[in-house]
């Protein structure tokens, strides 16, 4: 029989907050974190949810010396902080990292060589950090990252290659992402509004989340989730841009609710990826009605966040399991009027809903597309 998996602690650092608690108070009081930006590469100005330096350094301050880390690793070494606190390491846990870019800034500075930058050298640093024994695991998959992560999490687990494990994401707004956004001409000049008839592009954000998976039941308390079903289906349909039928997105959540044995009715709510991109949005829509999900309660948090790249799927994931936790859906920033073909029912206010299951879904550049299913332990 496969093991039952849970997520049974979680965190982030967001520029509405550096625990779970404020971000999701900030979330109730329709505040983003999106604000004009300026001095980043080829743009005078651009909106973005950047993370406060100096709230960084005096919060990092109180845990450890600051000398010798990036901002990037300041984040990520504040996310898994207070998850690790709480949990004994052993040689059968495992440290999962996920990002886009990782420490792409220090590419910036001539003193460093390209070494410097890898993933595998990033993840190294912070499990090294926190004494982890097991070779970290770098997932780096487009804007699925983050959510894969705990897809990936979750079969090592009930392979029995792992007891447990530690899930951490992070990725930041740097000239270089800055850049190569502004080149797709993919770059909102407002705020974005995903799903809206109005929209124009993505807003960048960064952030970083950790998760802690365990397959113990005894870690299962109550409001405690169980993910019970995962997909992860590439439809290769471009380099940048999303299948217009959503063809990956479709099997990736079929796939999942197929390994849950859960039928269309059970999901009380969708957490999309919704970049506010004329494509993306509209493949999602596509893909949720192919499978009979358009009158289930969906929405996105880039309005608040802006789209936070590798760390995004596993950022939202935290605050859907805080909604499921509340019984609350928060409305879809920047929405106000349907801006694809296909009906869906975005969150258009705050509201009180008995959450018992949820999908998280992320799509990304290549075709790459995750679902997962989640279940609150009563």
């Amino acid at each position: 029989m496969m093991k039952n998996v849970y997520i049974t602690n979680t965190n982030c650092i967001t520029p509405l907050g550096f625990d779970v608690d404020s971000n999701w108070e900030a979330l109730l009081q329709g505040i983003s974190g999106i604000e004009k930006q300026n001095g980043f590469g080829p743009l005078e100005s651009f909106y973005a949810s950047v993370i406060d330096t100096h709230k960084l350094e005096a919060s990092f301050e109180q845990i450890s010396s600051g000398e010798g880390f990036t901002k990037l690793e300041k984040m990520l070494i504040l996310a898994l902080k207070p998850l690790i606190n709480n949990t004994i390491i052993t040689n059968r846990t495992a440290f999962l990292f996920s990002t886009t870019k990782g420490n792409i800034r220090l590419l910036e500075d001539g003193n460093n060589t390209v070494e410097a930058a890898y993933l595998s050298a990033l993840a190294k640093k912070i499990s090294t950090y926190f004494g982890f024994t097991t070779e970290p695991i770098v997932v780096s998959n487009a804007c699925v990252s983050g959510i894969l992560a705990i897809a990936i999490a979750k079969r090592m687990i009930q392979a029995g290659m792992y007891d447990n494990a530690f899930v951490v994401a992070a990725d930041e707004v740097s000239e270089f992402v800055v850049s190569g956004f502004n080149s797709f001409q993919a770059m909102s000049p407002e705020p974005c509004k995903p799903y809206d008839k109005e929209r124009t592009g993505v807003t960048l954000g960064e952030a970083a989340a950790a998760v802690y998976i365990s397959s113990d039941e005894k870690e299962a308390v109550a409001n405690s989730m169980k993910i019970i079903g995962d997909g992860a289906v590439n439809d290769a349909n471009h380099i940048s841009g999303p299948s217009r039928t959503g063809e990956g997105l479709y099997r990736s959540i079929a796939s999942a609710m197929s390994e849950a044995k859960i039928e269309k009715g059970k999901i009380d709510y969708i957490s999309a990826h919704g970049t506010a991109t004329l494509f993306n949005d509209e493949m999602e829509a596509i893909a949720f009605n192919r499978l009979s999900l358009e009158n289930t309660p969906v929405n996105s948090l880039k309005g608040y966040y802006g789209h936070t790249l590798g760390a995004s799927g596993l950022l939202e994931t935290v605050l859907a399991i805080e909604s499921a936790r509340r019984n609350q859906l928060i409305v879809s920033k920047g929405y106000n009027q349907s801006g694809v073909t296909q009906p869906i029912r975005i969150i258009t206010a705050n509201n009180s809903q008995e959450i018992n299951c949820f999908l998280k879904t992320a799509s990304g550049f290549g075709g790459c597309n995750t679902a997962v299913l989640f279940e609150k332990v009563n």
